[in-house]
C-alpha cells in the first residue's frame, strides 16, 4: 500500500474512516493512563481527528503526524486556527497552541523527535495498515518512544476473509504479538459493533468488534 493511495483518498474526499465526533472509547479509556497535563502525546496517521483537539483540551502537548496536507489543512481550518509553519527532515510542522502536527511520512520519525512523548493513541493507524507495513509500523515508529510511554490503541476484529481492508483486522493474538517483547499490554475492552457500521456489514462482515488496549512501554 503505497502513499499514494491515501493521497488518493483525501483528493477524492474518500474520508469514511474520518469521524464527526469525538472517539467515545477515547473518552472513556484515556483517563486509565493517569498522563499529567503537560504531557506529549503523539498521534500517528492523525488525519483531521477531533480526537487531537480533544487530547488537548486535556492539557496535553499533542504531537500529529499526517501524510496528507489536505488532512493538516482541513484541521487548522475546521478549528479556526492559524498554524505557524516550519519544515525539518521530518516534514512541514504545522504548530497552533498545545497542537504540533507534521506533515510527512511516519516512517521517517526517529527517537529524538520522540523522546518527550509521555503518550500514544492510536485509534486508525495500525488499523490502516497491511500485515507486512504493521510490523514495520510497531518495530520502527513504536521501537522509538521512549521507556514508560503509555498508550491507548483501539483495533477492530473481524474474519479478513469478508472484507478486503482498510481497515484490517488486528485480533488480540496479533497485538501480543507485534507489542508483547517491549509492551505491557492491558486489554481495556470489547464489544460488538456491527450494528452501527452499516458499510461492514453490505460488504459481508458477520460479525465485528472493536478493542481497546492500554499498552506501557517497558
Amino acid at each position: 500500500m503505497q502513499p499514494d493511495f491515501w493521497l488518493q483518498k483525501w483528493r477524492d474526499h474518500q474520508i469514511g474512516f474520518h469521524q464527526d465526533k469525538v472517539m467515545p472509547l477515547l473518552e472513556k479509556h484515556w483517563p486509565s493512563l493517569q498522563l499529567p497535563a503537560g504531557s506529549q502525546v503523539f498521534v500517528p496517521l492523525c488525519g483531521k481527528s477531533l480526537d487531537l483537539a480533544w487530547l488537548a483540551a486535556q492539557g496535553h502537548r499533542v504531537l500529529g503526524l499526517e501524510l496528507s496536507p489536505l488532512a493538516v489543512a482541513q484541521f487548522f481550518a475546521e478549528h479556526g486556527l492559524t498554524p505557524h509553519t516550519r519544515v525539518t527532515r521530518y516534514g512541514t510542522h504545522y504548530t497552533a497552541g498545545d497542537i504540533e502536527l507534521i506533515c510527512g511520512d511516519v516512517f521517517d520519525v526517529d527517537a529524538g523527535l520522540l523522546a518527550d512523548c509521555a503518550g500514544v493513541y492510536d485509534r486508525a493507524a495500525l488499523i490502516a495498515l497491511p500485515e507486512p507495513l504493521r510490523a514495520r509500523y510497531v518495530e520502527e515508529v513504536y521501537g522509538r518512544l521512549p521507556a514508560r510511554c503509555q498508550g491507548l490503541l483501539i483495533t477492530l476484529e473481524y474474519a479478513q476473509h469478508e472484507k478486503a481492508g482498510p481497515p484490517f483486522s488486528v485480533d488480540a493474538d496479533e497485538v501480543q504479538a507485534r507489542y508483547g517483547a517491549h509492551w505491557t499490554i492491558v486489554s481495556l475492552a470489547r464489544r460488538e459493533i456491527l450494528a452501527y457500521e452499516p458499510r461492514f456489514a453490505a460488504e459481508g462482515v458477520t460479525s465485528l468488534q472493536t478493542a481497546v488496549y492500554q499498552l506501557r512501554r517497558r
